[in-house]
């Protein structure tokens, strides 16, 4: 790809090409799938060293998609965070009947970059500075090692304006990614900056937004549901989890690929039991009918999805079963 990706010495994507490989997986016999050697990894899990994942790479049609870790952030649940209308036993009963703690549980944040028509596109920041003392907040270092730099980015794409994925937007020098112009949504951005939220219980999130969005919008653009972001990208909306949540419908060379965002925050929980109540869900009727609604057509349509929070590298399909939806990992669907 050229145009405004190539810069420097070769631009990104030649950059990346020795890397590629690696990050495609199977693509190669023997092909690692970790990107650097193992590190100590006690602050983020609570284990002793062990080799982790950062980056991967997958070749969409005619666009490059790389994924990479921010930061893993263990802890108490998944009850009551997910199923708080529920008992502490039937949560801890579909943890067992998926091989999962029934007390313990790790949520991972997952930015998104696509490589396509000369842009390179991030999708949402990570935690950024305000979560590197617990392990989290990796994503400048993590794009480096995927060939990236900070000011490759062209476009920041932000799906909803929570703190673990606005957080990567500003260092302490400033923007963090200099020459990138933003696109959001309209919806979100009103109620982040209204006086509901500045002075509700959410009061904290919308001084985040103040502080790491704000100064951005003179470079931004609004969406709405049906906007081209790009040539290949259409934004949905996706209420619920917030009052502007978006999606993103994304089609390259005749090969689909959605960005789900926060539509399910936990890939067992949420999906499989898409009824139950969600801590991080603004509203919660209307999240719950959206993860009804946006799986639901991802599953007939047997299309693959991102998202967020799932587990690395975040890839998957959904399968309808009974009342709810299976997580289906990828494999070499996009090796062939």
């Amino acid at each position: 790809m050229g145009g405004t990706i190539g810069r420097g010495s070769g631009g990104i994507h030649r950059r990346a090409a020795m890397k590629l490989a690696g990050g495609l997986g199977v693509l190669a016999a023997g092909a690692p799938y970790f990107a650097r050697q193992a590190e100590v990894q006690a602050a983020e899990t609570g284990m002793q060293e062990r080799p982790e994942p950062k980056w991967r790479r997958f070749k969409v049609g005619d666009a490059v998609v790389t994924i990479v870790l921010d930061g893993l952030r263990p802890g108490d649940g998944p009850y009551p965070t997910f199923g708080a209308d529920q008992s502490e036993a039937a949560v801890a009963e579909l943890m067992r009947a998926n091989f999962l703690p029934e007390k313990r549980f790790v949520n991972g944040f997952l930015p998104v970059f696509v490589e396509t028509g000369g842009q390179l596109v991030l999708f949402d920041t990570g935690m950024g500075p305000m979560g590197r003392a617990n392990g989290m907040g990796r994503l400048r270092e993590r794009m480096g090692e995927a060939g990236y730099k900070p000011e490759d980015v062209t476009l920041l794409v932000l799906t909803h304006l929570h703190g673990d994925h606005i957080g990567g937007a500003m260092e302490e020098g400033g923007p963090a990614f200099p020459n990138a112009k933003l696109a959001l949504g309209r919806a979100e951005y009103g109620w982040w900056t209204s006086d509901e939220a500045k002075n509700g219980e959410r009061k904290d999130g919308a001084a985040l937004v103040a502080k790491n969005v704000t100064p951005l919008v003179d470079k931004a653009r609004f969406l709405r549901q049906g906007d081209e972001v790009l040539p290949g990208i259409v934004a949905h909306e996706a209420f619920g989890h917030t009052q502007g949540h978006m999606i993103f419908e994304m089609t390259f060379g005749g090969r689909k690929l959605w960005h789900l965002a926060d539509t399910s925050n936990h890939y067992v929980a949420s999906l499989q039991r898409p009824d139950w109540r969600v801590r991080f869900d603004h509203v919660p009727e209307q999240a719950t009918a959206t993860r009804k609604r946006v799986f639901g057509m991802v599953a007939e349509k047997r299309e693959p999805f991102v998202g967020y929070h799932m587990p690395f590298p975040g890839i998957g399909f959904a399968e309808q079963t009974g009342e709810g939806f299976r997580f289906v990992p990828v494999t070499y669907q996009f090796d062939v």
